[in-house]
């Protein structure tokens, strides 16, 4: 858990020192005590030594007792995944216009 959101992190690495998941980019969508993130990310797989292909997470975090802690995520598990979910945003943005 983290006390911050620049404190938090996709990095993770295993008991024996070995980085399993590297993280690429981090943007914050939403701050406050419900904060939004996504993610780049790149994992290493099971009995495998390279990481994979870059992958994509969006995250919220609920900030409890002065720390962050994971609520709940959505992975999106290709970079073609991505482009059809941006696709189909972009024509939902341009049906239903730009309502801020």
């Amino acid at each position: 858990m983290a006390e911050t959101i620049d404190d938090i992190s996709m990095d993770w690495t295993d008991e024996e020192g070995v980085q399993k998941v590297r993280e690429l980019k981090k943007e914050v969508l939403s701050r406050g005590a419900w904060a939004t993130l996504i993610f780049a990310y790149q994992e290493v797989g099971r009995g495998e030594s390279e990481f994979g292909p870059v992958r994509f997470r969006v995250s919220r975090y609920q900030k409890r007792n002065g720390r962050f802690s994971p609520h709940s995520k959505f992975n999106i598990s290709s970079v073609k995944q991505a482009r059809q979910i941006v696709q189909i945003l972009q024509s939902w943005i341009d049906e239903y216009g730009d309502d801020e």
